[in-house]
């Protein structure tokens, strides 16, 4: 439990059991689920966690009000992790009522057939709690389509769901935390690419509504809480570079590889690029680690897709991120294909056809050898690919 201000505690929990983030993504620093208490003459609950943790929330709630009942339940995003644990709320503070906007209030019934005293809000919707008064932000599709943000107007906190959030537990760092800081920003770029980022026009609508508002501190449900000015315009200034799909200069060598061939391919190509100063990363695509590489295809401006042709197409774990990438609609990148084929190639059409699909730049010929590569006679071919690497980022 930590203090976001005198009258507003962080009464969430951090989960160090979940492997895969909504079976999907890898937590290797565990997640948090946050909640927020505002304690005035009337209690209002910001968000609650997963189920299983609930009774750990509800410790955290008493050690701060003791016997005193909850007023408000403020619902920002109806997703499990963060409403599952409503109705054992309900059972122990009775009079609870929840708050949420009309999608929000439809998806209550249809997960946990919670119908009774609920309070309907809308776009700019004030309800006081005595004296400080909550104003309601409406943010649909961010990402699911119930998603709002609670504003406390005296107190100058965003309450912002899973907008601004970050994977990795929190360690109560408060005003210490920034956005940009190693520790916190490789997990706050990959939770944006995985979770966020399919929705950037949405992001860029949410910015521009909260704009007008004066905000100095921001509590999203996942990661830290952003609480001084600095940190508060640094992620803000982030989340409008991400939801622009704007990149560092950089090159992502990703690829798949069967029996080594475009492996050996991949890290020439690295090596050559490195010795130029280029900046480059490069992934094997395994089914664990596409949560890294959208990550770094959000973060660099440059992509190449590596990939031996299978059945006459692309490695299936390339398709896959193919279809991750498109599914994000990441735009304004750089790319070009490098991969082998036994006796028919296939790949590089598919790449191609890949990259013009979202309107990709090819800054350089696509290299396809036969067979093995060190015996493939395709020196100069890497080479020209390199060099056209090289000037485009540079």
């Amino acid at each position: 439990m930590n203090k976001i201000s005198t009258d507003i505690f962080s009464v969430g929990v951090n989960d160090f059991g979940t492997i895969l983030f909504e079976e999907l993504w890898p937590l290797n620093k565990g997640i948090s689920y946050n909640s927020y208490l505002i304690v005035d003459e009337k209690i209002a609950l910001i968000d609650s966690v997963e189920y299983p943790f609930a009774e750990e929330t509800i410790e955290n709630i008493h050690n701060v009000i003791g016997d005193r009942d909850i007023d408000y339940l403020i619902v920002n995003h109806m997703e499990p992790d963060h409403s599952s644990s409503i109705k054992k709320m309900k059972e122990l503070y009775p009079n609870l009522v929840v708050v949420g906007n009309k999608k929000t209030l439809s998806m209550l019934d249809g997960f946990y057939k919670i119908t009774d005293n609920l309070l309907e809000v809308n776009d700019g919707y004030n309800l006081s709690l005595g004296n400080k008064n909550l104003v309601f932000y409406l943010t649909p599709m961010l990402h699911w389509p119930e998603t709002m943000m609670t504003y406390c107007v005296e107190e100058k906190v965003i309450f912002s769901g899973d907008a601004f959030g970050s994977y990795g537990a929190v360690s109560g760092e408060g005003d210490n935390v920034d956005p940009e800081d190693d520790k916190y920003k490789d997990e706050i770029l990959r939770y944006y690419s995985n979770i966020v980022g399919k929705y950037a026009l949405p992001v860029a609508k949410a910015l521009s509504k909260l704009s007008h508002i004066d905000i100095e501190k921001i509590c999203s449900t996942h990661g830290p809480a952003w609480l001084n000015y600095d940190s508060v315009k640094k992620i803000i200034n982030l989340y409008d570079h991400l939801s622009r799909y704007e990149a560092e200069k950089g090159v992502v060598i990703v690829y798949g590889t069967m029996y080594g061939n475009t492996e050996l391919a991949a890290f020439r190509i690295k090596e050559k690029c490195e010795k130029a100063g280029v900046k480059v990363v490069i992934h094997k695509l395994t089914p664990n680690n596409l949560s890294y590489v959208l990550r770094d295809i959000f973060k660099y401006d440059t992509i190449i897709i590596g990939s031996p042709t299978y059945n006459m197409s692309v490695f299936p774990f390339v398709a896959n991120m193919m279809s991750a990438i498109k599914l994000r609609g990441v735009i304004n990148r750089k790319y070009s294909y490098f991969g082998s084929y036994a006796w028919a190639g296939g790949a590089a059409k598919k790449v191609i056809e890949f990259g013009d699909s979202m309107k990709w730049n090819l800054i350089s010929q696509p290299v396809a050898f036969k067979q093995t590569f060190q015996y493939s006679g395709c020196d100069e071919e890497i080479n020209n690919l390199c060099n056209n690497i090289i000037l485009s980022v540079k």
